[in-house]
């Protein structure tokens, strides 16, 4: 990742959208961590999650923060791999039943104190909705037991650019951040834990509306 390119795009492209074009209430915003190591988990409903994420952590931090993404998703085109990597900082995930530890990357991530973005439903599910949520998580924290994860629900986002959607609508965007979770070693109750904590964030939601 080029950090001047990330700077760059989040204040002339992440800000100004989020910002001014959508408008953002961000409720417990003290809650998000500002060093590392840490695990970001949010829920998923458009490719502009990433950069809302982002507008939420200062210019000092923002460098360190990393989003996890399919590589065989990212990385298959060579614009949009170097853009990827160079300017969004993913952290590929090579997945398949070839690769041993398909997470190695997000440890080493880590232990370098990094922040991590991780969505646990995999991929951009209906806005209010919870898909699935993959067992990922718990593997990870597993490895990394001491790091805490942070459940941030985003309420808006698939209206503004859902599946299919090429250009952001104007709609209002409500974000809740939670207090840490860490790991359990009961990976069902973990990730009822995990699931029941979004939940109680979109009903915070829900009630503001």
């Amino acid at each position: 990742m080029n950090p001047m390119l990330r700077w760059l795009f989040t204040l002339c492209i992440a800000y100004p959208l989020v910002w001014i074009w959508l408008g953002v209430s961000v409720a417990n915003r003290k809650k998000l961590p500002v060093t590392g190591p840490a695990i970001i988990v949010a829920n998923h409903n458009s490719h502009l999650d990433v950069l809302t994420l982002f507008t939420l952590f200062p210019l000092s931090t923002l460098v360190k923060v990393q989003p996890v993404a399919a590589a065989d998703y990212f990385l298959k085109n060579n614009v949009i791999a170097w853009f990827a990597l160079k300017v969004i900082g993913i952290i590929p995930v090579y997945r398949g039943a070839n690769k041993a530890d398909p997470l190695q990357a997000c440890v080493k991530a880590l232990a370098a104190h990094k922040i991590i973005i991780l969505f646990p439903e995999g991929t951009r599910g209906e806005p209010g909705k919870f898909s699935e949520l993959k067992s990922g998580i718990w593997y990870l924290s597993q490895q990394c037991p001491e790091v805490p994860i942070i459940p941030v629900y985003m309420q808006g986002l698939g209206r503004v650019m859902g599946k299919g959607q090429k250009i952001p609508v104007p709609f209002f965007i409500d974000i809740y951040i939670d207090d840490p979770l860490y790991f359990d070693n009961d990976k069902v109750s973990f990730m009822r834990n995990l699931l029941n904590r979004f939940y109680i964030l979109q009903q915070q939601a829900t009630r503001k509306v």
